[in-house]
């Protein structure tokens, strides 16, 4: 019998579905972490809303996310990450997004036992006028169900 990790612990980037028109197909990763920012992660203590992965000589780097570290003088909490993927993965993930012109967007980050994984999606940038419809749409549909219940 398996017990449930109690510690695990899961945040999502609420941004990257308004900011961006994302696929279905996701890709986990594991993330590198210095042991401060590992705890930071453990505790909630994460913004990813800004944040875009992107592919360097090969390899793939989150960007922009902010892991702040309780009392760390010297500390750039925005700084780039490496993400753990298979060779094969990565090219197929590059090739993707140089034909469509999408971009890789981390969806969620969460721990799985001891470690801490990214959860990314690809997904091309939404303009202001779709981001002002899907506001509308969510008003309308939140106004149906409002009156469906009275």
């Amino acid at each position: 019998m398996k017990i449930a990790n109690k510690h695990s612990l899961s945040l999502r980037n609420k941004r990257a579905g308004f900011n961006y028109s994302l696929e279905k197909e996701r890709v986990e990763t594991g993330v590198v972490l210095s042991g401060g920012e590992a705890k930071a992660v453990r505790t909630g203590h994460l913004d990813l809303s800004q944040s875009h992965a992107k592919v360097v000589n090969g390899e793939i780097f989150l960007i922009n996310a902010n892991i702040p570290i309780q009392g760390a003088t010297k500390y750039d909490s925005t700084r780039m990450r490496k993400l753990l993927l298979h060779k094969r993965e990565i090219i197929s993930i590059s090739t993707k997004m140089k034909q469509q012109k999408l971009t890789l967007v981390p969806v969620k980050m969460y721990t799985k036992g001891h470690l801490v994984k990214c959860e990314l999606a690809l997904g091309k940038s939404k303009r202001e006028f779709e981001k002002k419809d899907s506001i509308k749409r969510k008003d309308i549909q939140r106004e149906i169900e409002r009156d469906l219940k009275i």
